[in-house]
Formats: C-alpha cells, sequence, structure tokens
C-alpha cells in the first residue's frame, strides 16, 4: 500500500505533531482542474457540511454526495475526486481553511494504517461527534445521556494482534493490514494498544530477524509465524502470548520460549495455535501451551474472571466498568429478580448482574464459553447463577411456554444485532425491564424499534466510548414493559 499524500494541515496547539513526516506550507489555493475526457480524477474545491456515523466529511459536487475521510466539519479543501460508473469516490488533498477542531494526530502511522479515524480531531470533538451520532440515532426513543469518556483515551486495548511478513528486501516486518488490504503497514508502536504488548511484538521481530523462524507468506503457503496475539490483565498484570502458526512444526521452541521469558518475564503464558486456512479469521482450532497455565485472569467490576485465547471479553476495561455499571443500574436490581443473560459469553454481566439479583440465567451458543461462564461462577463463588448452552431464544421460549417467569433481560448481542426470533421470545416471555447493550446503535435502533412496537417503551439510553480514537460507540438503552 503506498503513503497517504501529505495533507498539509495547518499545526494547532491541541496536540504535538510526533510523527516525523514533513508537512508541506498552506501556501495560495490552486486553481481549481477542470475535468477532460479521459481524466481518471479532478481536483474540486469543496466545502464540508457534516460527517457520516464513520466520521467521513460529507460534502457536495455537481449534485453528488461525497464522503472525504479526513475532512472535518466547516473546513474548505482541495479533494481528488475519481468517478467509475455511477459511483464516485473523494480523497482528501489538502485543507484550506482548517477547522478549530483539527489537530495534529499524534500516531506516526495514521495516515497509512486505518484502525483508527478521528486522531484529527480533538477529544472534545470526537465526543461531541459520538454524541450527536447517538441522539440523531435515537431520537424516535428520547434524549440520550451525555457520552461517558475516558480520562487518558490511549493504551486501553488488552487484546493486541499484530501480523507478520517479510517487506520488498526479504526483511522481516510487524505491523497491521492496511485499510481493505492484506498488506502490512510496518509500525512499532500502536497509541491504543497496551505498551507492554508492542514492546512484546518488537521483540518477537528482532528474534526472527536473528534465527530460522520465518514469517508466513499468504501468496505461497510458506513460513511458519502468522500473527502474535497479546493478552493483557489491566488489573492483574498477567500476560498471555499467542504464537498463531500455520503449521504445528515448531522447531526451536525452547529456545524461543527461553528468549522471550528472559525478555520479558512478565509474560505469565505462551501458547501454539495452529491456523492452516487461508482465511482472514486469526484463530484456528488446534491449540497447544508453551509455557504456563494457558489462560490469564482478570478483575472487572470487583469479579475475577478467566480470559483464554479464544475468550471474548471487552478490549477496554476501564470503560467497560463505566457500561456494565449503568447497565445494572438500569436493570433496577433489588435482591429479588430473576435475569436472564442472554449472549452471556464467559459470564461476566450476568456474574456482575447475580450481586444484586435473586437469580441469574445465563444462556450461550458457544460450548466454550458456556464452559468458561461455569467456572468463573465457581472462580467468584457465585451460588446464584447458572449458565446454559443453547439459542437464548429457544430457551426464553420454552420458559414462557412451561410458564416460567424473567423480570429483567439483559442481552449483549453482537454487530448485526438480534433476529426478530430472539426479540419476539423477549416479548413472549413478558419480562418487566429489557436492558439492551450495543456495540452498534444502528442496529440497536432496529431492534429497539421492534421491541416499542411489541409492548415496550425506552425510558433510557447511555452512550459509552469504549474505542477512543474510533469513530465505534457503544449504547446501553433501558425499556420497560407498557402498563
Amino acid at each position: 500500500m503506498s503513503k497517504r499524500k501529505n495533507h498539509g494541515y495547518k499545526k494547532t496547539k491541541n496536540k504535538p505533531n510526533r510523527s516525523g513526516k514533513q508537512k508541506p506550507p498552506q501556501g495560495k489555493r490552486k486553481e481549481i482542474d477542470k475535468p477532460s475526457r479521459g481524466q481518471k480524477s479532478v481536483i474540486a474545491e469543496v466545502t464540508c457540511s457534516g460527517l457520516t456515523d464513520e466520521g467521513r466529511g460529507i460534502a457536495e459536487w455537481k449534485g453528488k454526495q461525497l464522503e472525504v475521510p479526513l475532512l472535518l466539519p466547516g473546513e474548505k479543501a482541495e479533494v481528488a475526486i475519481s468517478q467509475k460508473g455511477r459511483f464516485v469516490t473523494a480523497e482528501l488533498k489538502r485543507v484550506i481553511d482548517p477547522a478549530k477542531e483539527r489537530v495534529d494526530p499524534p500516531c506516526p502511522y495514521y495516515y497509512e494504517c486505518g484502525g483508527c479515524q478521528l486522531q484529527h480531531m480533538s477529544n472534545q470533538a470526537q465526543s461531541r461527534f459520538k454524541q450527536q451520532t447517538i441522539n440523531r440515532l435515537m431520537k424516535p426513543f428520547g434524549e440520550p445521556e451525555p457520552i461517558m469518556t475516558m480520562d487518558h483515551p490511549y493504551d486501553y486495548r488488552n487484546k493486541n494482534h499484530m501480523t507478520f511478513g517479510l517487506n520488498h528486501k526479504r526483511q522481516v516486518i510487524g505491523g497491521l493490514y492496511g485499510p481493505h488490504t492484506h498488506e502490512i503497514i510496518p509500525i512499532d508502536k500502536c497509541l491504543i494498544h497496551d505498551p507492554k504488548a508492542d514492546d512484546i511484538a518488537a521483540t518477537i521481530k528482532d528474534y526472527m530477524k536473528n534465527s530460522k523462524m520465518q514469517p508466513y507468506n499468504e501468496d505461497t503457503g510458506q513460513g511458519f509465524l502468522r500473527h502474535v496475539l497479546v493478552k493483557v490483565g489491566k488489573v492483574s498484570g498477567e500476560i498471555m502470548v499467542v504464537l498463531v502458526a500455520a503449521s504445528p512444526e515448531f522447531k526451536g521452541k525452547k529456545n524461543f520460549v527461553k528468549a522471550l521469558r528472559k525478555a520479558h518475564p512478565e509474560i505469565t503464558t505462551m501458547l501454539l495455535n495452529v491456523n492452516k486456512r487461508k482465511t482472514s479469521i486469526v484463530l484456528g482450532d488446534q491449540e497447544d501451551v508453551l509455557f504456563g497455565k494457558g489462560t490469564i485472569t482478570d478483575t472487572l467490576c470487583g469479579l475475577k474472571f478467566e480470559i483464554s485465547a479464544k475468550s471474548f471479553y471487552q478490549i477496554n476495561p476501564a470503560q467497560t466498568e463505566k457500561l456494565y455499571g449503568k447497565a445494572i443500574e438500569m436493570a433496577e436490581l433489588t435482591g429479588k429478580e430473576t435475569v436472564i443473560d442472554a449472549y452471556c459469553g464467559i459470564g461476566t454481566i450476568g456474574l456482575i448482574a447475580s450481586q444484586k439479583a435473586g437469580k441469574v440465567i445465563g444462556v450461550e451458543v458457544n460450548k466454550d464459553a458456556v464452559r468458561d461462564a461455569i467456572q468463573n461462577s465457581k472462580r467468584n463463588g457465585v451460588k446464584n447463577a447458572r449458565f446454559y448452552q443453547g439459542d437464548a431464544g429457544e430457551f426464553m421460549v420454552d420458559m414462557a411456554e412451561r410458564g416460567d417467569k424473567a423480570d429483567v433481560v439483559i442481552m449483549d448481542p453482537p454487530r448485526s444485532g438480534s433476529d426478530e426470533a430472539f426479540l419476539s421470545s423477549v416479548v413472549k416471555l413478558h419480562p418487566k425491564r429489557v436492558v439492551y447493550v450495543s456495540c452498534n446503535p444502528e442496529t440497536q435502533v432496529r431492534d429497539l424499534k421492534y421491541l416499542v412496537e411489541n409492548g415496550y417503551e425506552v425510558e433510557g439510553i447511555q452512550p459509552v466510548d469504549m474505542f477512543p480514537q474510533t469513530y465505534h460507540v457503544e449504547s446501553v438503552a433501558k425499556l420497560v414493559r407498557k402498563g
């Protein structure tokens, strides 16, 4: 992937520029190029009128709406416009009049990586953008609460993934895939990763340069190491390193483990995960423990959770405590309620809710996650929670047909949201309250509409900034049964 061209951004006082990239002076405004026959792109001057939900600038050109990455509301800029059939794309070339919210991105890879989308906005502007997005989406249901932000919006990820390969000089590189490609952008430090994870990845890269360990080549199918996954217990300090390899044959295994432990004694366990598939899925099915117990533990909302390589565990635990705390508050638990924890995963929300509920029933289709949830229940001495493997919707339909009751349903579905079969089972079970935790407010809006049309009303909406520097925002909504 070629590097993005310099954009001529005006420096601001909000953040220092640590990118090391030379920026051209603003200079005089260029004349706008006129399109000619056969020309693939034209340079046009546009003014940004707003932002999409993904943080791209909205501008108009010849009656068409453009979506321009890195452009902010109110800014005048030159953009390169390409048109192929009905599809029009635009790339920012130069900002003529920068907005006051524009800052110099602190990350030197920001214009290449694509993992973050909002670093050119001040933290205040990011929060305002996310608040406005939630306000607009949730307008049919009422006014959301002010977004819960993060004091230090960096270094927050407890799950960190790096990919390894060879550059054109046959040198080992490590980094992240570029946007919409499988080309590796060499990266030494990611500002939203846990710093320890990047240090470990750097050590592994150096080890590969001085040993016979070769990165995997997707085109030829040759090589050994595909990815490195590092999970960090933010409270416990425990660290898991997962080597994702194309083969179970790990030559020099003992030397590698010894060298990495010597460089990073804070590592508590190491695993080899074998992934022979030619897909974008990172982890394979085969797994061997190289050192330690194969899992780490961490504390969330006062409870300890065991985390495996494949466990789903919220990436930003500091903000997760705010999110889950609000969800439990919305559930209005008094110690007598029966709570259904749908999509329960390893039991985090359900076990936290058990401290204030009468009984918790967790349901999850993934049997490994259910096993982990049961172990986490025992680890924390929880006596009033039970976990079951199965489809949560079918489980609740069976409860309703037996005449069983539930006072509260807490649901935390994937980005795709729920389907009508699940939502209809919630309606059939008839709980007094539903607490909907969502990582995708757009699908949450769709599902809230269904529940509102079937006997519920929205009483509260709380956005939470779980992923600073990106456009993603989480939302938890409280619904109550009418009448």
